[in-house]
């Protein structure tokens, strides 16, 4: 089963005559990923990849009815970009760009939770459900499929521990990227419900990072509504309180943002949580 997305999701990529929005437009349906169309204002009409290109969502929805939207444009464009997927009907929308603007992506991210619209990203790898899709730029070389869930705030940290299973014949059944900046959208609890319940997956792994307050909040989820073992990781270990890190949202305000308290609060919760990201496997290994 998984979540998300898988074998039948069909797919509309916004930007997919642009350099980026082309080159992993490739790389999806290579994948395997359905993607049925492309918009790019003023090329409708056109192919590329063998894909039809739509001046406009609505043209692509009506056309295709494809219900998922990945975001590959330029940040001062993907305000636009966002409202029109969500006006033309998505119900999961994906915005891998990074630099968004907080003012724009708060106004996108009620945008969608009044349209009840599932709203990934921005500044995200994406997500990937193995041997059957996958939206964004998660390497699919790298996954294999299992029972294991992955829900992570970070991007190529989340590649290495999804490796790291793979390699200890640790499959995964669905790969959510949620985004480093300080406002997106879905976050740790709405994917920890997703995974809770999915019959397909058996084990959910949480990496967070320094920053913020998701961590804690999905630590109270876990202890009252999890029934699934959770396996922890959180980056930032060695940061200086008050620096950023990496992503716009890993800097730490407080005591309450840091890696060392995170971890104890997840570990309160039962959430065995690994010093490193290459602990992870035998951490799972030792409750098969």
């Amino acid at each position: 089963m998984a979540i998300l997305i898988d074998e039948t999701t069909k797919v509309i990529v916004q930007g997919i005559t642009g350099k980026q929005g082309n080159f992993h437009s490739k790389s999806m349906i290579d994948y395997g990923t359905k993607i049925v169309a492309g918009v790019t204002p003023g090329k409708g009409g056109q192919e590329t990849l063998g894909i039809p290109v739509f001046d406009s969502m609505k043209e692509a929805v009506n056309d295709t009815q494809a219900l998922a939207s990945v975001i590959f444009i330029p940040s001062k464009f993907t305000y636009s970009a966002a409202m029109e997927a969500i006006e033309a009907g998505v119900q999961l929308l994906t915005i891998i760009t990074e630099g968004v603007p907080v003012k724009d992506t708060a106004r996108i991210r009620q945008k969608a939770i009044d349209n009840n619209v599932i709203l990934v990203g921005p500044n995200c790898p994406g997500l990937i459900t193995p041997e059957a899709s996958k939206i964004g730029i998660i390497p699919g070389e790298i996954c294999s499929k299992g029972n294991v869930g992955i829900v992570s705030r970070s991007g190529t940290l989340t590649y290495e521990i999804i490796q790291n299973l793979s390699i200890n014949g640790l499959g995964q059944s669905s790969c959510v990227g949620l985004g480093g900046d300080p406002i997106k959208g879905i976050g740790f609890n709405e994917c920890l419900m997703m995974f809770e319940q999915d019959p397909q997956t058996k084990y959910i792994v949480m990496v967070g990072e320094i920053g913020g307050t998701g961590e804690q909040e999905a630590a109270n989820l876990v202890k009252k509504e999890i029934t699934k073992p959770v396996f922890g990781f959180i980056a930032g270990q060695t940061a200086p309180p008050g620096k950023q890190m990496g992503h716009a949202g890993a800097i730490v305000h407080g005591k309450s943002g840091t890696a060392k308290e995170k971890m104890r609060i997840l570990a309160e919760a039962g959430i065995a949580t690994a010093e490193t990201p290459g602990q992870i496997p035998s951490l799972i290994a030792n409750n098969l």
